[in-house]
């Protein structure tokens, strides 16, 4: 079976820091995978990487058999990247932003509309589409940047932090929405630091501190490995 994403023995410095020192591990089409660790530990360095932002200093990324290095081009076209911090244009409205992210990435007019029409069913935003994003708040944003991440139902998903900003009720809504795509055959990579959140979504967990992989596992299999309640008890005590 072809693996949606395939990670051997990855490292990228920084000169003389060297952010991720050699890590491996796979993701299964269609699955929910969780990349979590401490601030600094090398998840947002190994998205980038993924998200072919980043050159790796050595080991090899593989997207559908597609290299990193090698078919950045093609792998562009069947992923998207949803940073943590990532931004729009404050000056367009939801819809103006919409249709503008649809015309980079449509082939044709009815594509186009496509796009946009999943983009507006994912974001709820309804009438505050028309307004500028300037007036938005930090969760409607989100929810905004979220639905171009994933309107063209890409093949594999990069979604950091992805429910940032949203209120209880917004993230549950988002986190169901994910689900339903992946169900549909969307690979999610998703880094969160909500364990609970993880928990509920991910069907596997690798969990990175200082630039190498501690654990992989299900959540139940961490759990249980570790005598823990929850995943943000096994969290405290892999990244000791």
């Amino acid at each position: 079976m072809e693996q949606a994403l395939v990670v051997e023995e990855l490292r990228k410095n920084y000169g003389r820091y060297e952010a991720v020192k050699g890590i491996s591990f796979s993701v299964q089409p269609g699955e929910i995978f969780a990349l979590i660790g401490p601030n600094g530990a090398g998840k947002t360095t190994t998205l980038r990487i993924i998200a072919t932002i980043l050159a790796p200093s050595s080991g090899q990324v593989r997207v559908y058999n597609m290299s990193i290095g090698r078919d950045n081009e093609k792998i562009r076209q069947n992923i998207s990247y949803l940073p943590e911090e990532a931004g729009a244009y404050k000056n367009l409205t939801g819809i103006g932003y919409l249709r503008f992210m649809a015309d980079i990435f449509a082939s044709d007019q009815r594509s186009r509309q496509e796009y946009v029409d999943t983009a507006v069913a994912i974001c709820g935003l309804k009438n505050r589409l028309n307004d500028k994003i300037g007036s938005y708040s930090k969760g409607m944003t989100r929810k905004l940047l979220l639905a171009r991440s994933i309107m063209t139902k890409p093949k594999l998903a990069i979604l950091d932090e992805p429910t940032s900003g949203l209120d209880v009720l917004n993230a549950l809504e988002i986190r169901q929405t994910i689900k339903e795509y992946a169900k549909a055959g969307m690979t999610v990579l998703v880094s969160s630091h909500n364990m609970l959140e993880i928990e509920y979504l991910c069907e596997r967990v690798a969990i990175i501190d200082r630039g190498v992989i501690h654990q992989i596992g299900t959540p139940t299999e961490l759990k249980t490995k570790y005598q823990a309640g929850n995943l943000e008890e096994v969290f405290a005590e892999v990244a000791k």
